[in-house]
């Protein structure tokens, strides 16, 4: 048997993390068995769909690296893969279901399903729909067809026994019958359900496994039941837990943090959401994140790669992926261990990888100057955790920012605003003199100074630095500095801060 897997989006926004990771999922068993790969998309909801997010979504697959054998814009035997194409094929096979009796034609109004609904909690019970339809005779079926009066096709679930299915994580579960609803099948506007239409395409299309969340572990006993009523074999089940965070009690509405009585945070775990601001794979991205270091981070959300080690490369994630694995309790999404995870993937790459990735970063902020930006990369790597932070870490390199007197205060050092401008008086005609701009001449020229003035290192460089950056965190210290920003600038900035600390 060849496995066959597919990943089915709706086209309803950006690509979230939670279906990344079943992507992700999909993807990986799919190539670690030699099997197929399939991309679908489901938009029987089209009052949801967004505008754009189909093409969203192909272009977010191709993104992670997720590859798929078969889809909408790759084609495939199996076509259309887009469930709104496939129209005409639903509808025969619930037709098919209302001839075994596993189906049948509803006409009831929304007004009447709705007043039903209203009298269930009313008298405290969950709200069933109690098979009014079911009873009709055949002929009267077929004179309100004739007549043309709205209608869908429910699923005629039994009223006794057992439903269920297996799941590799959760073994077998069923649920009495009794307590299932008879869910549509084809909606009023003749398009199908999520639920049938994801049977009707999982079997046409030769799914063998199905990997989803676990909010569909409710739904999956009567999508075997509609296996049975079709003698169909169903798949393999593999439901995913949760991809959890940790956040504040919030507001439904505001989204506004709620305190407890003594009015602090009250801290809760809640599944990812991009209604509360979690960011999409996209999101990520944009921020700077690292492709690989997103990928890498999001397979061991819920998986636990044999060993020890954490870091792989997606190709590596092909051969070792495996679905015992796979754990039943949700996963923890931790956005500064994902940080974390970024900064060691920022520092595994290549000299030439890192400029070309963060060069349009730093032109955000320096423009397209003569600064030395190869050398600028040499000291920003090791401390580049994401790249959206590099603007704010060079543009003091662009324009120097407003004085601030108490960051020459230093105890470590041994400076303060005194000691400060005694040191850069004393340096400024050294620098002034200095015609090898290079930092090794500069890092000779200064250290000597500061012997034959008999002073302490950090009372010369701290103040040095302060003087012509601005900022007490700096890509590198005075004499990288001096050499990116230049003789000219550097001792316009020198004399600009003597001037200050006189003041």
């Amino acid at each position: 048997m060849t496995v066959r897997t597919r990943f089915a989006p709706s086209p309803t926004g950006y690509l979230h993390l939670g279906g990344l990771r079943t992507a992700l999922y999909t993807y990986l068993y799919a190539r670690r068995t030699g099997g197929r790969f399939i991309l679908r998309i489901e938009d029987t909801d089209q009052e949801r769909e967004i505008p754009g997010a189909v093409q969203k979504i192909y272009d977010s697959m191709r993104q992670a690296g997720l590859t798929y054998d078969e889809g909408p814009d790759v084609g495939g035997e199996y076509g259309p893969y887009i469930q709104s194409e496939r129209k005409a094929m639903y509808l025969p096979y619930a037709k098919q279901l209302v001839e075994s009796g596993h189906a049948y034609y509803c006409f009831c109004t929304k007004e009447k399903l709705e007043a039903d609904r209203e009298r269930a909690e009313k008298e405290g019970r969950p709200y069933k729909y109690e098979k009014d339809c079911l009873k009709l005779s055949k002929e009267e079926v077929e004179r309100r067809l004739a007549a043309g009066e709205s209608y869908v096709i429910r699923q005629n679930v039994p009223t006794e026994g057992k439903a269920g299915f297996d799941d590799v994580l959760y073994g077998h579960v069923e649920v009495d019958c009794s307590t299932l609803d008879d869910n549509v099948l084809i909606k009023a506007d003749g398009l199908p359900t999520y639920n049938f239409a994801n049977v009707i395409d999982d079997h046409t299309m030769g799914i063998t496994h199905v990997m989803r969340g676990t909010e569909y572990l409710s739904s999956a006993p009567k999508y075997n039941l509609l296996y049975e009523a079709f003698g169909w074999q169903p798949p393999m089940y593999v439901h995913l837990p949760p991809v959890m965070r940790e956040d504040f009690r919030r507001d439904k509405m505001t989204k506004e943090i709620i305190p407890d009585e003594n009015g602090n945070p009250v801290t809760i775990v809640r599944k990812l959401s991009k209604r509360y601001g979690d960011p999409t794979f996209e999101d990520l991205l944009e921020q700077g994140y690292l492709r690989d270091a997103i990928i890498n981070f999001i397979a061991l959300l819920g998986w636990s790669p044999k060993g020890e080690r954490e870091f792989f490369t997606l190709s590596e994630l092909e051969k070792i992926f495996d679905l015992e694995g796979i754990n039943k309790s949700p996963a923890l999404f931790d956005m500064n261990k994902l940080t974390w995870f970024n900064a060691e993937y920022v520092r595994r790459l290549s000299a030439e990888e890192y400029e070309k990735i963060a060069t349009p970063w730093l032109q955000k902020a320096l423009g397209e100057g003569e600064l030395d930006l190869k050398r600028l990369c040499e000291l920003l790597q090791p401390r580049t955790e994401v790249f959206n932070q590099l603007p704010e870490m060079v543009d003091f390199l662009a324009e120097m920012p407003s004085f601030d007197k108490e960051l020459y205060t230093h105890k470590k050092m041994k400076t303060n605003p005194e000691v400060a401008l005694d040191a850069l008086t004393r340096i400024l005609p050294v620098l002034e003199k200095q015609e090898d701009w290079s930092e090794a001449a500069l890092h000779d020229a200064v250290m000597a100074a500061i012997q034959e003035f008999g002073m302490k290192n950090g009372q010369m460089l701290w103040p040095l630095r302060i003087a012509i950056s601005g900022k007490a965190n700096t890509p590198g210290g005075a004499f990288e500095i001096a050499y990116l920003l230049g003789k000219e600038e550097t001792l316009k900035r020198l004399n600009h801060s003597i001037e200050e600390l006189k003041a």
